[in-house]
């Protein structure tokens, strides 16, 4: 799979193509993906995706929307459903003043699509007035076709990235599991951080995590680690470690791998959330944070033996 980071460096001679945001790649996306790449192949073209950074609803509304996946984690979901092409343009104000006209037109020139799959309420261009049916009467111009894949619902409704985000960060792991279809990760590289881990025998790595990223409420969960090819059980903390840092403002991102003991500092470590065990509580005494901690290993074991 190739991944650009700006439209301009891409030069297809066909394609079959899709355009969204696609944060999370969840099960709704992976309809539309799967599909995209089986018809795809089907007719010798490579499959493309057509992505957004930062999130369109961030740049034009001013807020901060915290997205489920980077640029490349969500790559690298793509590629994993068989993805030929991935670019990744930024989104910026410019960008959204051009006409559903003007952006196919660029689009055809670097990608040339032969064909657009798009989601049942997807709208591009200034305004959103490239919908379903101005992006046909286009199509019919510029020799593209338009085909529209309905919304994946299930017993919740349509699944949708928001609906995601929220429950991750009300701490309801499970529920947005089920609408990812896979469990969700945060990582990034193992940084030194106070070192009081090590002073009561719980040594923890600290990890610098992309702060843009929906985190769950602060407090412990079990998680899988994994440590390239590895995978350990560990007992993580996402919080402001008020025992010893009460005027922290940040939160952390701290896991305990069981059954481990070595120096990983500059490595990359991923944590897959399988549930939460408990809030983040200050303790009166370091003897009851270290019982406290025993608990949480033994929970997390227990539910990931």
């Amino acid at each position: 799979m190739q991944h650009y980071h700006s439209l301009e460096t891409v030069s297809l001679q066909t394609s079959w193509l899709t355009i969204g945001v696609f944060d999370g790649v969840h099960r709704g996306h992976c309809e539309i993906i799967r599909k995209l790449v089986s018809d795809a192949h089907a007719h010798h073209a490579p499959a493309v995706v057509l992505t957004f950074d930062p999130h369109p609803a961030a740049v034009l509304t001013g807020k901060e929307i915290r997205c489920l996946t980077t640029p490349d984690e969500r790559a690298d979901l793509l590629a994993g459903l068989g993805v030929d092409v991935v670019i990744t343009q930024r989104f910026t104000r410019d960008l959204s003043t051009a006409t559903a006209l003007e952006y196919m037109t660029r689009l055809k020139e670097s990608l040339s699509p032969a064909h657009l799959l798009i989601g049942y309420d997807f709208a591009l261009g200034k305004g959103r007035e490239g919908n379903a049916a101005r992006l046909a009467e286009i199509g019919r111009e510029l020799r593209y076709a338009v085909e529209i894949v309905p919304a994946l619902s299930d017993e919740s409704g349509v699944i949708s990235s928001t609906e995601i985000r929220k429950l991750i960060s009300t701490g309801n792991l499970a529920e947005a599991s089920k609408l990812l279809g896979y469990r969700y990760q945060i990582g990034g590289e193992v940084i030194h951080g106070e070192g009081r881990g090590k002073t009561i025998n719980f040594p923890t790595a600290n990890i610098d995590y992309p702060k843009g990223k929906v985190m769950p409420p602060n407090g412990i969960y079990a998680c899988w680690a994994h440590l390239g090819e590895q995978k350990f059980m560990a007992a993580t903390n996402i919080g402001l470690n008020p025992t010893f840092t009460p005027e922290r403002q940040i939160p952390s991102l701290e896991a305990y791998l069981l059954d481990f003991d070595r120096d990983i500092y500059g490595e990359t470590l991923q944590l897959e959330f399988v549930a939460r065990l408990r809030d983040e509580i200050r303790y009166t005494s370091v003897d009851a944070l270290i019982k406290q901690i025993h608990d949480d290993v033994d929970k997390t074991r227990g539910l990931l033996s």
